[in-house]
């Protein structure tokens, strides 16, 4: 049976679509031409949300969510260039699924920061 081996790409449509490539190259390194980055082997979750559900904002279709390492670096970077971010008590590793942080991009969309477990 054929199936999938990952995510090819990302194509989210923006007002402003220099903007939004030239924060994503600043906060996390991703090539600021559009061109493919490499990436490191590991999970990919793809878990469909109730249209009506709060996890995050209800006007946007979907949350990128990121694997990072250093997410308190990449909250500092971010912090730095006067942008918020939320994080919540159970995001803070004390879990089984790691830390978590939240952004926005420039054009509102949320952006999920996650750093795997300690050991996983």
């Amino acid at each position: 049976m054929a199936s999938v081996t990952g995510i090819d790409g990302l194509f989210p449509r923006a007002r402003d679509p220099e903007a939004m490539l030239a924060s994503y190259a600043r906060w996390f390194g991703i090539p600021a031409d559009g061109m493919p980055c490499a990436q490191d082997a590991g999970p990919t979750v793809f878990a469909p949300f109730p249209q009506d559900g709060t996890y995050f904002p209800t006007d946007r279709w979907v949350m990128l969510n990121l694997r990072v390492e250093g997410r308190d670096q990449m909250i500092a970077a971010v912090l730095a260039e006067g942008i918020a971010f939320e994080t919540r008590a159970e995001w803070d590793g004390t879990g089984e699924y790691g830390r978590f942080a939240r952004i926005q991009d420039p054009e509102g969309n949320p952006i999920e920061l996650w750093e795997s477990p300690v050991g996983a």
